[in-house]
Order: C-alpha cells, then sequence, then structure tokens
C-alpha cells in the first residue's frame, strides 16, 4: 500500500474513531417487564384433584410447582399410538417449515442490517479512448488530441453510528427475530396441543358410537317384544308408538356421533400433512390412554418466562421501545465519511507509475431543517406504537393466567363429574343386575331388563364423556404452561 493510501486509511479510521467515541445511543433503553406482582392461583385450583376408585381415569392429580415441563409431555399419556403421530406431525407439518423459514428470514434481515456497521468497500475501473478538439486546450499534459484513459479506483464509504440509528435498528430486528423464535414454539405447543385433543376426541367419538349402537340394539329389542304383546293383547298401540318414538331419538343420534368421528379423522389427516386419501395407521381409544397424575404447575413468575406468547409480546415491546430511538436519531444530524484513492493513467502499463495516483477524503453533514414535521410525527407514532405494544403485553399476560386458572378449574370439575359418572354408572349396573335376577325369579317383565339395559349404556356415554373432558383438559394445561419448549431440541434456545 502506497504511503499516500496509508495515511487516508488513518485519517478515515481517526475520524470515525472520534465520531463513535463522542457519539451515543438516543432513544428510551429497554428494561424487561418485571414479572406481575401479586399474582397467585386460586388456592381451590391449585391442590390434589378428587379420585374416582376403580375407574379408568379416575386417579386423583396432585400439582407440583417444582415439576418442569417435558417437552414431549404427550407421552405422559402412555400412548404410543399418540407419540409416533405426534412425533410424525412435528416433522411433516408446512406450519412449522414456515415459522422455521421466517425465523431463518428474520436472523438474516437482523445480519444484514448489522453490515452497517462497517465501511461500505468497493472496488472501480474504466478505460476509454477520446479525442480532445483542436479548439480547446488538450487534456493531457502530452498536448496528444488523441489519448487512452486508464483508471483503477478503490472508494470507501462510512456512516458513523454517531446517534445510535443503526445500533436501535439492530436492536429492533434482534426483537424481531426472537418474535419469530417464540412464534415457532407457539406453532409446536400449538401443533402437539391440537393432535392430542383431537385423538382424545376420536376416542370419545368411538366409545360413545358403541354404547349408542348398544342402545339402538336394546330399543329395538324393547320394541320387539311391544309389538308381540300388542297382537296378543297385552299392551296398547299407544305403548308401541311411545317405543317406536324413542327408538327413532336413539337412533337420531348415531349419524352426527359417526359424522363427528370421519371429522375428527379427518382433522388428524390435516394436522399431520396426510392427504384425505392417505388413511392414518393409527386408531385411538379411551383405554390406551393413561391419565398422567403428577402435573406440573408453574409458579406465576415461570408462567411469563414460559408462555411463547407472553415473550412474543415482550419482544413486541422491545421492538417498539427501540423504534423510538430510530425515530428520535433520524431527527438529528448524520454523518457520512467518503475516501477515494486511485491511479489515472494514459496505458495500462503505466496505471501504477508513479505520479498517477490520487486520493480524497471527505466528511459530509446532514441535518433534517424542515419536512412538514414528518419525523416529528413519526417519533410520536412510535411512542404511542410502544404505549400499545406495553398494554397488549399487559394484555397477554392476564389471557396467558387466565388459560391456567381456567384449565385448573376444569380439572377439578372434570374430576368430580367423573366420580358422579362413574357412580352414576355403578348404580346403574346395580339396577341392570337387580332387574336381571327378578326377570329370573318371574317379579319383572322383560321390558324391565330392557329399561335397566337402557339406562346403563346412557350412563356408559356420561362416563366415556367424563372420561375424555379430564384426558383433554389435562393436555390443555401442558398447553396453557408453555408446553415444555424450552427442553426441545428442534426449537432454537437463543
Amino acid at each position: 500500500m502506497k504511503a499516500s493510501h496509508r495515511l487516508l486509511v488513518s485519517q478515515l479510521l481517526a475520524i470515525s474513531v472520534l465520531l463513535m467515541t463522542t457519539g451515543c445511543v438516543v432513544g428510551p433503553k429497554f428494561n424487561r417487564p418485571a414479572a406481575p406482582e401479586g399474582a397467585a392461583y386460586p388456592p381451590t385450583a391449585s391442590s390434589t384433584t378428587t379420585n374416582a376408585p376403580n375407574t379408568a381415569g379416575g386417579d386423583g392429580q396432585h400439582f407440583n410447582d417444582k415439576v418442569d415441563i417435558s417437552g414431549e409431555w404427550w407421552t405422559l399419556f402412555h400412548s404410543k399410538q399418540l407419540s409416533d403421530l405426534i412425533e410424525r406431525s412435528l416433522k411433516a407439518s408446512p406450519d412449522i417449515k414456515a415459522a422455521q423459514a421466517a425465523l431463518g428470514v428474520a436472523r438474516e434481515t437482523t445480519l444484514a442490517q448489522k453490515g452497517a456497521y462497517y465501511p461500505n468497500l468497493s472496488g472501480t475501473f474504466s478505460a476509454s479512448r477520446a479525442k480532445t478538439s483542436i479548439a480547446i486546450s488538450p487534456t493531457p499534459n502530452s498536448g496528444a488530441l488523441n489519448y487512452g484513459l486508464f483508471t483503477p479506483q478503490l472508494s470507501i464509504s462510512y456512516v458513523p453510528d454517531v446517534f445510535g440509528l443503526s445500533r436501535r435498528t439492530v436492536e429492533s430486528l434482534r426483537a424481531q427475530q426472537q418474535q419469530a423464535r417464540f412464534a415457532l414454539a407457539a406453532t409446536h405447543i400449538t401443533l402437539s396441543s391440537n393432535i392430542a385433543t383431537a385423538a382424545i376426541q376420536e376416542a370419545s367419538l368411538r366409545g360413545q358410537i358403541n354404547a349408542t349402537r348398544e342402545l339402538i340394539a336394546i330399543n329395538g329389542n324393547m320394541l320387539k317384544i311391544l309389538r308381540e304383546q300388542f297382537a296378543r293383547g297385552y299392551v296398547s298401540r299407544l305403548d308401541v308408538s311411545a317405543q317406536e318414538s324413542q327408538l327413532a331419538q336413539v337412533e337420531a343420534t348415531l349419524p352426527p356421533l359417526l359424522k363427528q368421528l370421519k371429522q375428527q379423522r379427518d382433522l388428524l389427516q390435516l394436522l399431520s400433512a396426510t392427504f384425505p386419501n392417505q388413511e392414518l395407521p393409527e386408531r385411538f381409544e379411551l383405554a390406551d390412554l393413561q391419565l398422567p397424575q403428577e402435573l406440573p404447575l408453574s409458579l406465576p413468575s415461570q408462567l411469563v418466562e414460559q408462555r411463547p406468547d407472553v415473550r412474543q409480546a415482550e419482544e413486541n415491546l422491545h421492538a417498539a421501545c427501540a423504534q423510538i430511538g430510530v425515530a428520535i436519531a433520524n431527527r438529528i444530524p448524520g454523518f457520512t465519511l467518503t475516501a477515494d484513492a486511485g491511479s489515472m493513467a494514459l496505458s495500462a502499463g503505466t496505471i501504477f507509475a508513479g505520479g498517477t495516483g490520487f486520493w480524497d477524503l471527505g466528511l459530509g453533514i446532514t441535518q433534517p431543517i424542515f419536512d412538514g414535521g414528518t419525523l416529528l410525527h413519526k417519533e410520536r407514532a412510535a411512542k404511542a406504537a410502544y404505549i400499545q405494544a406495553s398494554e397488549q403485553y399487559r394484555s397477554t399476560v392476564l389471557i396467558a393466567f387466565q388459560n391456567v386458572v381456567d384449565t385448573l378449574h376444569a380439572l377439578q370439575q372434570d374430576a368430580e363429574g367423573l366420580k358422579a359418572s362413574a357412580a352414576a354408572k355403578d348404580a346403574a349396573a346395580l339396577t341392570l343386575e337387580l332387574a336381571n335376577k327378578q326377570l329370573q325369579s318371574g317379579y319383572v317383565n322383560y321390558l324391565s331388563l330392557l329399561n335397566a339395559e337402557q339406562g346403563y349404556q346412557q350412563a356408559e356415554i356420561n362416563l366415556v364423556q367424563a372420561q375424555a373432558n379430564r384426558y383433554a383438559d389435562t393436555g390443555a394445561l401442558f398447553q396453557a404452561l408453555g408446553g415444555g419448549w424450552w427442553n426441545r431440541t428442534d426449537i432454537p434456545q437463543n
């Protein structure tokens, strides 16, 4: 490097250091919102749930605030089919792949903006052939009218971040990158929770369909007996008509259940990125699921750290804070450093000969003077956007706590409902047993036995629904607490 070029670079660096060391970062400094003070769960919603002995899914559930949430929480249901379907879906989901791509976009956009921290260096080379008019002085010192001109040149431009415009911009983009990361985590949690809920609903529908078909068979037998008795004059036509109406009502409940089951299968195919003509190998029954007994219950201070939607709202607040600094920096002077160095020769062979070099160094300052209030109102808009993001964050935190408490209350009531449904089924089973014995002893007719069977099957449907509610709300608790995304290796931690 020639001495002149070294001098040029050293001067540029000296000016840059001077501007940077005397500069500052304008705008407010972002501080993470503190955990909400006084936030707590109702005592009645954070204890051990009611136990329903000798009932599938009837075990009591204990809430433990010292238990971390597994990144594969669905394995606690001990269903290989459910685990296989969720893991396969997480790998195939276009929503997750889109969220991963969005994170990549945000990351590369942040890195691109970081380029503003460094000088912009470019090189050019031009070669031309010209003829000067004889009426004016010849351009080259040789006095030749016809000449060639060869110019290699190196240009440097640099915008020192004196008042933090670039740093605030990168800060905002980095917050948006974090938003994309938490969006990816939320997509994971939503997909796994939706699959678990759909699988549990399918299992519930299969149980209800089986019980409903039993009810249809029972009512059909009852109608057959009544018609025989009517033919013999033992019962009236009104009795037969009443049973025909009862059978029709029970039969009418089956098609909606079959439709819902088909729709649940369609939903599972959609969630697993499977086309309708590709049948899923998994079939779900409530008997194949186990109810998790030890449930996590994150402390209120942990909840705001774990919920992806809360973290997204926090990063949105961070980005809005940085944008205030960007708006302020745009209203104050901006500095630009430029430098050019090169050679200008009349022949290619003398490009690097002595005396052909040139250089220049420049400093530019730009200060907005009048823009019709554009920059002022942009700053005010940025401050208003920060207030908006702050209130949105607060709203998201409140919703997060509501989700958890609603789920805790639901689990308590689900346990009570399952216990009552189990008791009703036991009572119906005892009634059926007594009716069967009385029929054998000749104390009651067959219609009494069928009525007892019908009551038992209806109690079975209610029990199936109560079991499904408990399984589904258990899965909802894991979702409400954040789904353990921080324990998964396929979600970037930073």
